[in-house]
């Protein structure tokens, strides 16, 4: 009786704040879809904003994540506590629903990646013909670029003659982020750009996975062991539901 009343409380605490989050999320999309013509608005006075009016359409993917969240935790909690076998099923096939997407996923994932080279390949010839063709001469494709090397502190997708021959090296000039930080942009030209040999972006997004996959894996075997706890949980309630009744 004190097992069944501690594993009730668990799983009461766990689904509710599972409850509190989706219906925040749910809130929000449900706020930002009202308001949509506020937010398309206010970025139509932006310059360029036609990939930020598309931020307006996040409200779709909040609401379902949302509802999806509310569900599981009306489920968990009111199953726990009502004992209703019903609603422990339902819980258990939704939560063992998304364990299986997951595990297929890295299944997927671990299988395929040969493949996934191959793609990554692919997408390195079409990135580096997108920045030779559009480097400084589309402004939004110029900087999302600038951004990201700068945040990431690297140069191209695998270096600087990416920028070879594209609208912004018509002068003769590298991205400053192609050169050492004691170089101005003015003077980073292809002589100290070669001698800066500045890391590639795709290099260094590969280097940040690496340095963070452990903590990668230690969050997705929480979330898995979480998810197994509660399926466990929920069909000893269920059994001791059948029980009792």
């Amino acid at each position: 009786m004190c097992c069944s009343s501690f594993l009730k409380i668990m799983m009461f605490i766990f689904n509710g704040g599972i409850f509190l989050a989706g219906a925040v999320i749910l809130g929000v999309g449900i706020w930002v879809q009202v308001d949509r013509s506020s937010f398309l608005d206010i970025l139509d006075e932006v310059e360029d904003s036609s990939s930020l009016s598309q931020l307006a359409n996040v409200s779709y993917l909040l609401i379902a994540v949302g509802a999806v969240l509310v569900l599981i935790g009306f489920l968990g909690c009111c199953g726990a506590i009502r004992e209703s076998k019903c609603m422990l099923l339902t819980f258990f096939s939704i939560v063992l629903i998304i364990f299986l997407i997951e595990v297929a996923g890295a299944i997927v994932l671990f299988v395929f990646k040969d493949v996934a080279g191959e793609l990554l390949q692919e997408l390195e010839k079409n990135v580096q013909k997108s920045i030779k063709n559009n480097y400084g001469n589309e402004n939004q494709l110029t900087s999302v670029w600038s951004n990201t090397m700068k945040e990431l502190k690297c140069c191209g997708y695998r270096n600087y003659t990416d920028f070879t021959d594209s609208p912004f090296n018509s002068n003769g000039l590298y991205p400053a982020p192609c050169c050492n930080s004691t170089i101005s942009a003015e003077k980073c030209n292809e002589n100290e750009a070669q001698h800066s040999n500045i890391d590639g972006c795709f290099d260094k997004l590969l280097q940040l996975i690496e340095d963070n996959a452990l903590v990668i894996a230690g969050v997705a075997m929480g979330i898995a062991a979480l998810e197994i706890a509660a399926m466990v949980v929920s069909m000893v309630l269920y059994c001791k539901a059948r029980k009792d009744r």
